[in-house]
């Protein structure tokens, strides 16, 4: 139990400044590109109280990693928090801005992934020794590609699914927002048959591969 319990100390300031930054980069390029709705929310905020959702940023992700500890495998650790509000009518130019307030949120996790691997170089050339502090910093590049790799599957109303919508040409893209109300589903039944591994791989080797360029 005790390494259960620190696994979850481990992780947990990773992910929820992880999934908090994610949501406030949404909000903060959403009242650049002029929709100032998430800033009235009070949600333009590196405050994680504002963000935190009970279930999917603290007990979703606290029982995948007891049954990833306890059953002792792998799994894809993934979570949420509030969703910013965004109201995209009110973008200056809503079809085409709507790429880059939906890409702010997988870019923040990419950066952080840099910043975590970073820190955790820094502090092996150093000699830090401490396994909770290198655990937390190789848990932060874990758990911030792994989002970044979720947000941008091609599924609305996931990010990837809000870019694709961007850069259709308008007639497919409102053809292609009707997946939306059955973008859940989807992520279900391809986290059911052990196709949500295989499709975020790609994402998670490409951002690995980005992570050790600044190493």
């Amino acid at each position: 139990m005790d390494s259960v319990i620190q696994t979850i100390a481990v992780y947990a300031i990773p992910l929820i400044f992880a999934i908090t930054l994610h949501e406030a980069a949404h909000g903060y390029v959403a009242r650049m590109f002029g929709d100032p709705t998430a800033q009235l929310a009070g949600r333009v905020t590196l405050n994680p109280v504002r963000h935190i959702d009970p279930v999917g940023t603290l007990l979703v992700p606290i029982l995948i990693l007891l049954a990833a500890k306890l059953m002792g495998v792998g799994g894809l650790l993934f979570g949420w928090a509030k969703p910013v509000p965004v109201d995209f009518g009110r973008l200056r130019h809503p079809k085409r801005d709507m790429l880059w307030v939906a890409a702010a949120g997988p870019g923040v996790n990419l950066l952080m992934a840099i910043m975590w691997a970073i820190g955790l170089k820094l502090m092996i050339e150093s000699g830090v020794q401490e396994d909770f502090f290198l655990g937390m910093a190789a848990a932060g590049v874990r758990v911030n590609l792994m989002l970044m790799a979720l947000n941008l599957l091609p599924i609305p109303p996931l990010d990837g699914g809000r870019i694709v919508f961007s850069l259709l040409p308008n007639r497919l893209a409102w053809q292609y927002s009707k997946l939306e109300p059955y973008g859940m589903v989807i992520l279900i039944l391809l986290l059911a048959t052990n196709m949500l591994g295989f499709l975020v791989a790609p994402v998670l080797a490409l951002g690995n591969g980005i992570v050790r360029l600044f190493l």
